[in-house]
């Protein structure tokens, strides 16, 4: 069911619960968003800012690493057409250190001071570390046995000119960074950081304790996601929305014009005051998918609004209770924002052991599990807590478990893993 779902298909997925006709799996809902979100446009930053970000094109190595024959060790730079053995004899002639030139070249039974770094003189075979080394006057005496090219670095052993350093879609991590530097890389291109608005559905937020004897409770999900998006090091505008068709409408009337990506919780399902996706829909939002065959958050939506530019305003909506907004950000909203960068690997996960029993369920479930190896082995244990309004479990969890739909699961199974970071 890999494609763009109709109207008349779109209106008839009401009622019912996980075991409905019609949802979509986790994996064709993820495909769905890889396969119809449009790569952001590409920017050219210094490496210096570009942390985190992902490469739109590939990058070739323009020099030799090293970029010339130099030494391994601090020691002696020694001319020699054979292997040595100890109590071997050299003329000291002189003396380089790393960043300097030098016109010397070695002769038979000459040496010349070295260090690290250092580019090796002419004429040299070997270098002896000066732990192995006698100086005797103006000679040198070798005390153990050394072979020809011992301890010299060759030019372009690491990297040759055209050596392909890093790849398009590549996530721009400290070691990469750190490669690039070496190999004089000063400028890249990358996908732009995508522009995201969240938007807070309800009436319900307390804002004081007070609050709360009126029937209101505290916001968790505008301080998670905006966290997350932290995490991400992504910064979203957050915008609180009343449970009316009319403020609904202003505000993805504004949005989809300004923003890239429209993060909605709560009002994406059926209920008389959940108005996100109707209103979607009468200002142009084009469905790709509504509801996935998951728990928690079932009734997920992910459209567009195609603009005149050619770009578009993706929006996923998910629903309103916490621990749903949790588990769609991590599976579904890194996979949009790798996809708005072009990043289209699928996240990846680990195998795990299940160290108890689990019930079947209709729907394929995300558990917030806690992890730990033990001689080797991933051993995962369930949390209490589970149900989609509660998210007190997130301060143990250290990882996402995805549970098979209507299966009864066995303390030994093998179960996907997903570790989070909070």
């Amino acid at each position: 069911m890999n494609q763009v779902l109709d109207a008349k298909h779109i209106n008839s997925q009401h009622g019912g619960c996980g075991a409905e006709k019609g949802l979509i799996t986790v994996d064709q809902a993820l495909a769905l968003i890889v396969e119809k979100t449009r790569p952001l446009a590409v920017e050219t930053l210094a490496l210096s800012l570009a942390l985190n970000r992902y490469l739109s094109e590939d990058i070739y190595s323009a020099i030799n690493l090293p970029l010339f024959s130099q030494s391994a060790v601090d020691g002696y730079a020694l001319c020699t057409q054979t292997n040595l053995s100890a109590q071997c004899r050299f003329e000291l002639v002189g003396e380089i250190r790393a960043g300097q030139n030098t016109e010397t070249e070695l002769s038979e039974g000459q040496a010349l001071r070295i260090f690290t770094g250092a580019k090796i003189p002419a004429g040299t075979t070997i270098v002896a570390r000066q732990e192995i080394v006698k100086l005797e006057d103006t000679y040198i005496c070798v005390t153990e046995d050394l072979a020809l090219h011992a301890d010299i670095r060759d030019i372009g052993e690491e990297l040759a000119v055209g050596q392909l350093l890093a790849s398009a879609g590549q996530k721009l991590n400290v070691g990469a960074m750190a490669s690039l530097s070496m190999a004089g890389i000063k400028h890249i291109k990358v996908q732009q950081f995508p522009k995201i608005a969240v938007v807070i559905t309800g009436d319900e937020v307390a804002d004081t304790v007070e609050d709360l004897n009126s029937g209101k409770i505290f916001d968790a999900n505008a301080p998670m996601i905006e966290a997350w998006f932290q995490s991400q090091n992504q910064t979203v505008e957050i915008v609180h929305v009343a449970d009316t068709a009319e403020d609904v409408s202003k505000c993805f009337e504004s949005l989809k014009k300004n923003y890239d990506l429209i993060i909605s919780t709560g009002g994406v399902s059926v209920g008389d005051y959940d108005f996100v996706r109707p209103v979607a829909l009468q200002h142009g939002f084009e469905q790709i998918f509504w509801k996935v065959k998951q728990k928690p958050g079932k009734p997920m939506l992910f459209a567009q609004y195609p603009r005149d530019d050619q770009s578009n305003c993706a929006l996923l909506g998910l629903p309103g209770n916490p621990a749903a907004v949790y588990i769609g950000l991590q599976i579904y909203v890194k996979a949009l924002l790798q996809a708005l960068q072009s990043q289209i690997q699928p996240e990846q996960w680990a195998n795990g052991i299940l160290q108890h029993d689990l019930k079947a369920d209709a729907r394929e479930r995300f558990l917030r599990m806690h992890a730990v190896f033990e001689q080797g082995i991933l051993k995962l244990n369930s949390l209490a807590k589970q149900q989609s309004h509660m998210l007190s479990n997130l301060m143990h969890a250290n990882c996402i478990v995805r549970v098979p739909a209507a299966e009864n699961i066995q303390a030994g199974d093998i179960l996907q893993v997903l570790f989070i970071q909070h």
